[in-house]
């Protein structure tokens, strides 16, 4: 599942055990580009593996958000400019479902999180010029949290990922991870 995967920015601490990657991460990470803030980070854990489109993505995500900006999930990179990150946030006292998409700047889009006691999946999937976020609950319901126009590349990496800007130590278990071609499903069909 991590086989074909590649570190951009590897964590202090992470092991992969019975098909589970098991993450802490180090102070002060961040992806970001310009927006409001000014500042560029490209400093985040990103685990990524090469895939031409079209394609899904999936993974299933397990933390305690506690933190100013803790975050975890998946990202979608083609290089430090063009970039998709989804997931949940941590952000005005509660853990958010987020996306930031960028292209040479970033944009941020979230909103409150439902209950996720056994943590949440997220898939990710980009065919005919456009990236379709979905996140899940339990696993078997999936919502759709944002439809965008993405870049156009030969290659992408797609995988986990994680940041805490404000501090280290987040913990993240990530299980399930899967690459292939495009579902091709309806943009309504929540399966």
């Amino acid at each position: 599942m991590f086989d074909h995967c590649t570190w951009l920015n590897e964590p202090p601490s992470h092991r992969i055990d019975d098909g589970a990657l098991q993450v802490v991460t180090g102070d002060g990470t961040d992806f970001w580009r310009i927006t409001s803030y000014g500042f560029i980070r490209d400093s985040g854990h990103f685990l990524g593996q090469p895939v031409a489109a079209p394609f899904t993505a999936q993974v299933r995500v397990e933390a305690n958000f506690t933190e100013l900006y803790d975050q975890a999930g998946l990202m979608v990179r083609i290089d430090a400019h063009r970039w998709l990150k989804a997931g949940v946030e941590f952000s005005d006292g509660q853990p958010m479902l987020s996306t930031v998409l960028t292209n040479e700047l970033s944009d941020w889009a979230t909103m409150p999180a439902p209950p996720l006691p056994e943590g949440f999946w997220l898939r990710v999937t980009f065919e005919n010029g456009a990236i379709r976020i979905q996140y899940s609950a339990d696993g078997r319901t999936w919502p759709m949290l944002r439809l965008a126009p993405f870049p156009a590349a030969e290659q992408y990496l797609v995988g986990p990922m994680c940041c805490t800007p404000q501090r280290a130590g987040l913990a993240v278990r990530f299980t399930d991870f899967t690459v292939g071609p495009a579902l091709g499903k309806d943009l309504h069909d929540l399966t």
